[in-house]
């Protein structure tokens, strides 16, 4: 199982049917919210909205409750009535908990507690997790904390920590990863800046919460033209060499090609 969906995803609440068309539209790919973005009374509607949805299942992601949680049970009935084969876990924070998955569903492993980064090592080897993603707030309220960020809108070093530890667990074990939503909407430039920076450090994608975050991310995911063309004119080079060369007066090893192919990768 791999995962290939980005680089922009799109958070859509399950309760809200009218969207999922528009969503699936304008984004990569579609998560549909059966936790956070519903409110308990509207949780058994959304169920049925999912097996009622007519659209492409292979670019949608739902969102499921916590494990352990009354809601959880309900959405594993209801997924099993849909043909929606991706779920990501809310508040994943043992690999035991994913046991409750048939082999049928590929998983998103969602470490936003203290709990879940401190166990990313062991759920990232998780045979049916197929990508990891964090989140920033959940994680500081798991430990007593009131904020994410900083004043000036970057992440302070607890969230920082938690983002690196997610993405090199995934990593470790051949996983892709998924950035963290960017809550302010009309920060474009920091949306920019954050994309630009995940991109560059390795996630596959970055999640979203409103329709306008699309194009920013998928700009920032995007490689300009003159480093795609580098890219490609070192790997055409390498076809020539043996081992390490000089290119345009810069050393060139299999680490300079692996980032090369990764920018023709995403330039495709």
């Amino acid at each position: 199982m791999t995962f290939a969906l980005g680089p922009a995803i799109l958070f859509c609440p399950a309760d809200r049917p009218e969207r999922f068309h528009t969503a699936l539209d304008r984004a990569d790919a579609v998560i549909l919210d059966l936790e956070d973005a519903v409110l308990p009374a509207a949780k058994a509607t959304a169920r049925g909205n999912l097996i009622d949805a007519d659209i492409d299942p292979d670019r949608v992601i739902v969102r499921v409750n916590a494990p352990g949680s009354e809601a959880f049970v309900s959405d594993l009935a209801t997924l099993s009535q849909t043909d929606f084969r991706t779920v990501m876990v809310a508040k994943t924070e043992e690999p035991e908990a994913l046991a409750a998955f048939d082999p049928r569903f590929s998983l998103i492993a969602l470490c936003e507690t203290a709990q879940g980064v401190h166990a990313a090592d062991r759920i990232a080897a998780h045979p049916q997790v197929v990508a990891m993603m964090w989140g920033a707030e959940d994680l500081v309220a798991s430990i007593g904390g009131t904020s994410s960020r900083r004043p000036d809108g970057t992440y302070r070093d607890i969230a920082r920590y938690a983002r690196s530890r997610v993405l090199l667990e995934a990593g470790a074990q051949g996983k892709r990863a998924i950035d963290a939503v960017h809550i302010d909407i009309d920060d474009v430039e920091g949306l920019a800046q954050e994309a630009a920076d995940a991109a560059a450090s390795g996630f596959t994608a970055t999640a979203c919460i409103h329709p306008s975050q699309v194009p920013v991310i998928r700009a920032a995911y995007r490689p300009d033209d003159e480093t795609v063309a580098w890219a490609r004119a070192v790997l055409t080079a390498a076809e020539q060499e043996r081992g390490v060369f000089r290119f345009e007066g810069r050393m060139v090893d299999e680490p300079v090609l692996r980032h090369a192919r990764s920018v023709v990768s995403r330039a495709r």
